[in-house]
């Protein structure tokens, strides 16, 4: 019995390590996101912070400063998972709606109407893009 029991520890040693190379092996690379990703992310961020909107989340209004702080956050904790490697990505799941809520984010620039952020920053996104030589 006992010699059973050193055989099962001396496999489960052997096992353990060969199963987590394995699985560090199988799993996902994530890519980084690329230069153009990074400066498009960046100027939507910058976008907003400059635009003097008003940025709803969980149904409070909050200035283009708070705003941008919140999306910071936001777009940090998503690429240390490697979940926004594209600006579409990063309006996605980080500028579109509340984690916590699952409520869409407002932007509401002068006495405009507001509007979804998703929108908003996809349009801006389409006016970097042109804007592009």
């Amino acid at each position: 019995m006992a010699g059973q029991a050193a055989a099962g520890a001396m496999n489960a040693r052997i096992f353990l390590p060969a199963a987590l190379l394995a699985a560090a092996l199988s799993a996902p690379a994530r890519a980084a996101p690329s230069p153009q990703a990074e400066r498009e992310t960046e100027q939507l961020i910058q976008a907003l912070a400059q635009s003097g909107c008003r940025f709803e989340r969980n149904g409070s209004w909050y200035d283009a400063a708070q705003a941008q702080q919140h999306l910071r956050k936001k777009l940090a904790y998503l690429r240390k998972r490697g979940l926004a490697d594209t600006a579409e990505l990063f309006i996605e799941r980080a500028g579109s709606e509340s984690s916590f809520s699952g409520k869409p984010y407002q932007v509401q620039c002068g006495r405009a109407a507001a509007t979804t952020s998703a929108a908003w920053l996809q349009a801006k996104l389409v006016q970097l893009r042109a804007a592009r030589p």
